[in-house]
């Protein structure tokens, strides 16, 4: 059973410092209207939460020649007139900003220094080959949640599902997977969303930095 730990008294950028470790997994609930319907649609996972506080997940690589964490993630990385879509590297300061993340934890799967190196290979392949981040496998995900059927919905292949390509926490999944540490058994890598790795039986510990009541927290883990 996972250990949780709530921090408090921390900033994001604080908070990563402390928790963050090469092989662990970030998960951060963003506060923007895309972010916000993300965790909305992950309703069937809360159980009686409401909603879902995670909308994105990552993997962290560690720290880099710059002194500075770093993740590897399948994001929509908006700046400007520059404009990246689908798995990159980018320093984890990207979400130390607590209005536009107010929801952060971090996951431990105890990995062994051989599989965190297995995974970051794969992960980093997955950059150097522009794998695209995939919205129309996203919808399809969560679409599938709210079926009559949803567990043996998502067990199958997503229907949108799309060559070359692949959204945040499905890419988690994937990379993990493909190492021999399956995150969410019984669920096709491509229909895995945040809150599924959120409950991974895998997780050793989880480091959670949110505004959400104790109690709350509780009857999600029933």
């Amino acid at each position: 059973m996972v250990v949780i730990h709530r921090v408090s008294g921390l900033t994001n950028a604080a908070f990563v410092e402390e928790h963050a470790r090469a092989g662990r997994v970030g998960l951060v609930g963003g506060a923007s209207l895309i972010d916000r319907a993300i965790a909305l649609a992950q309703r069937p996972l809360a159980r009686g939460a409401g909603k879902s506080a995670w909308s994105h997940a990552f993997l962290f690589q560690g720290r880099r020649a710059d002194g500075r964490h770093w993740v590897i993630e399948s994001d929509l990385d908006v700046h400007r007139k520059h404009v990246r879509l689908g798995v990159q590297e980018n320093r984890a300061d990207k979400y130390a900003d607590e209005a536009a993340w107010p929801s952060i934890a971090i996951l431990d799967f105890g990995l062994t220094a051989r599989e965190v190196e297995r995974v970051h290979a794969l992960a980093l392949e997955l950059v150097a080959t522009r794998v695209r981040y995939s919205v129309r496998e996203l919808l399809g995900t969560l679409v599938a949640l709210h079926r009559p059927n949803a567990s043996g919905a998502r067990a199958k292949a997503n229907p949108l599902a799309r060559e070359h390509a692949i959204f945040c926490s499905a890419f988690v999944q994937h990379v993990f997977r493909e190492c021999g540490v399956d995150l969410v058994p019984g669920v096709d890598v491509k229909h895995t969303a945040p809150e599924d790795l959120a409950r991974s039986p895998r997780a050793k510990t989880m480091w959670l930095r949110t505004e959400r009541r104790p109690d709350r927290e509780r009857a999600q883990r029933r």
